[in-house]
């Protein structure tokens, strides 16, 4: 299966938080959209790698995608060497996306710009012919992603550019809070943690807002490029 877009995050929730909106978009548009979850995020303080898995699939069902892996790396201990980069190099070039979104380059979270620059190296990496993988003992053909972005996770870092997702806010905080165990909850027991007030719930819509004010939309997510941005025409640009 071949992918337009594949959409990595250091753990479950990653995704849903960053780029969801604009996930749901392309998928309304016929794109064909995966996930690739680099950890089970067993560390968290709320709920448990079970707890995640279960949330990261109804999540998935809810924006649409096609498919949703986990690789399975120790959640705060993963790096970006030769052993994680080649299963990351594996997962891209059996799907082959032309776009990869990825974890924020700068972030509170120390998983989020290890598991950014992790993405970005595999990217390059598996355009190399010389660089050997297999899938099921089939040697894989080398793909490299037209493009590299990186959305926003905690740190207002300023954007390269945004994307109007007006519209599709709605299914997003849906799939954001399919993670139950996660995020508000006015009933839990679970220890308070920096992701599970109301605040940060809410910070997740307002961000959108003010990122879509200042183009003159309802809602926009922003996102960093690795090289600039090009268009054809003074007129493609909003």
């Amino acid at each position: 299966m071949k992918l337009d877009i594949l959409a990595i995050g250091a753990h479950p929730d990653d995704v849903e938080l960053g780029c969801a909106a604009i996930i749901a978009k392309e998928v309304t548009k016929g794109k064909k959209v995966g996930i690739l979850d680099l950890t089970q995020g067993e560390l968290g303080t709320r709920g448990t790698a079970e707890t995640r898995k279960k949330e990261a699939k109804e999540a998935a069902d809810i924006l649409g995608v096609c498919v949703r892996e986990n690789l399975g790396f120790a959640d705060g201990f993963f790096i970006n060497d030769k052993s994680h980069q080649l299963e990351v190099i594996k997962v891209l070039r059996k799907y082959q996306p032309d776009i990869v979104l990825c974890n924020a380059i700068d972030d509170r979270h120390i998983d989020h710009p290890k598991g950014s620059r992790l993405a970005s190296d595999a990217c390059f990496l598996s355009g190399l012919i010389k660089i050997e993988t297999y899938l099921e003992d089939k040697l894989q053909q080398s793909w490299r992603p037209k493009q590299v972005y990186h959305y926003m996770q905690w740190k207002n870092i300023e954007p390269d550019f945004v994307v109007d997702v007006s519209g599709f806010m709605d299914i997003k905080m849906k799939a954001v809070l399919a993670y139950k165990t996660q995020f508000y909850d006015a009933n839990s027991k679970e220890p308070e943690t920096p992701i599970s007030s109301k605040n940060f719930t809410d910070s997740v819509i307002y961000r959108a807002r003010d990122l879509g004010r200042l183009i003159g939309v309802e809602y926009a997510e922003g996102f960093s490029a690795e090289r600039y941005v090009a268009v054809d025409s003074l007129f493609d640009l909003k």
